[in-house]
């Protein structure tokens, strides 16, 4: 009797270990791959850590060279910052990484003249390419500031439109071209001149 409480004793902890050892396995991963919970760099929690200047209000999150397969999301300014001035330098070869992808993106952009402009305006469009670098449909509008009256989020649909089209079709190489295609790509364009200082002769 006093063996077989002991051999019951024995596998419920055993089952209670496995089962705490399991649970801590779960809890450990991050059901949402790049976080953009933005945190401190000391932080053990699933997070992106926060990158920014002082100029900004932050916070920031770096943008990521996501796997092929995850969604692949970039943000383009209209005015970049010194330091990211070249990732806005169109590649002058076939598209071969995602960096190389999300340059070509930036350097597209185009935004409305100034008088057709709102000052901090938001839109993300999200879209796909086929391999031979064209889109699959045009491209579908996800975001716009709140507030935006309904003549801005059409100025600046168009701009992103017009701006896509005039850079279109994309080079890719053999490798990048089956490895996006269908893939979503999301971009977020944020209109960041400060409109009362443009001048005049762009209006």
């Amino acid at each position: 009797m006093l063996q077989r409480v002991t051999l019951l004793a024995s596998l419920f902890l055993l089952a209670s270990t496995l089962t705490s050892h399991a649970d801590s396995r779960r809890r450990q991963i991050n059901p949402i791959p790049f976080s953009h919970t933005p945190c401190s760099v000391l932080d053990n929690r699933p997070c992106t850590p926060q990158f920014c200047s002082v100029f900004n209000h932050g916070p920031c999150i770096p943008e990521i060279n996501y796997p092929y397969g995850q969604n692949l999301q970039l943000t383009v300014q209209t005015v970049p910052t010194k330091d990211d001035a070249a990732k806005y330098q169109r590649p002058d070869h076939d598209l071969e990484t995602i960096g190389d992808l999300f340059a070509a993106l930036r350097s597209c952009w185009s935004p409305p003249p100034a008088g057709q402009s709102r000052e901090g305006m938001q839109m993300s469009v999200r879209f796909s390419f086929k391999t031979s670098g064209e889109l699959i449909g045009p491209p579908r509008l996800t975001f716009a500031t709140a507030g935006a009256p309904a003549d801005a989020r059409d100025t600046y649909l168009q701009a992103i439109n017009h701006s896509l089209d005039a850079c279109l079709p994309l080079k890719f190489t053999g490798g990048l071209a089956g490895a996006l295609a269908g893939r979503p790509i999301m971009i977020r364009y944020v209109d960041n001149r400060d409109l009362g200082k443009v001048p005049s002769e762009t209006k």
